[in-house]
């Protein structure tokens, strides 16, 4: 989604309906080398790694040991990494490498990347035919329209303790015509 579509309000909304059985690793700044990023998902997992690590390899084996007996507990394995338009190149494919960590029977490690409309771009191009294979679902969070505007403004209100009508509608027609619908802009204003 674009910028103040509701991106991160939409991750916050996921984490809070997580099933207990499922482990999370959030990364919200994914501007990481391979090996850092490894790093980053280890330490929201709550993997320990030797000092100084600084191996694909051994982040890797660490994670793919973690997620083995994660599974055998029953337990679901989620990375989530916001502004994933920003992963370079090579960190991308690490990531696509770590959707191999599997069982006979199913995968490991189920990834939500989430980003500007440029993701989707770096995850289509001819170059990288194996990593848009390997993306099972694709969601666009668009601009809201003039009507989930107005339900939008009533929620907010609503959250914030106001009851009834504080807008008219055509106060709600110009927000949505200034605004365009994006979320963020419609807050501020």
């Amino acid at each position: 989604g674009e910028v103040g579509a509701g991106k991160t309000t939409l991750c916050r909304c996921l984490l809070e309906q997580i099933p207990e059985n499922s482990d999370i690793a959030f990364i919200l700044n994914p501007k990481l080398s391979a090996e850092e990023l490894l790093a980053v998902i280890c330490d929201e997992l709550g993997i320990a790694y030797p000092e100084g690590a600084v191996s694909v390899k051994v982040f890797v084996d660490l994670i793919n040991s973690y997620l083995l007996d994660a599974h055998a507990r029953g337990r679901k394995t989620v990375v989530i990494i916001e502004e994933a338009q920003n992963l370079s190149t090579g960190v991308l494919e690490q990531v696509r490498l770590l959707t191999n960590l599997e069982t006979n029977q199913q995968k490991l490690l189920q990834i939500i990347m989430v980003g500007q409309p440029e993701l989707r771009e770096m995850l289509e191009g001819p170059e990288i035919r194996q990593r848009s294979q390997r993306v099972t679902a694709r969601y666009l969070l668009g601009r809201l329209s003039k009507k989930e505007v107005s339900t939008y403004v009533k929620h907010r209100l609503a959250v914030a303790g106001m009851h009834g009508r504080l807008f008219a509608p055509t106060a709600i027609g110009k927000l949505y015509r200034l605004k365009g619908g994006v979320p963020r802009q419609i807050n501020l204003l």
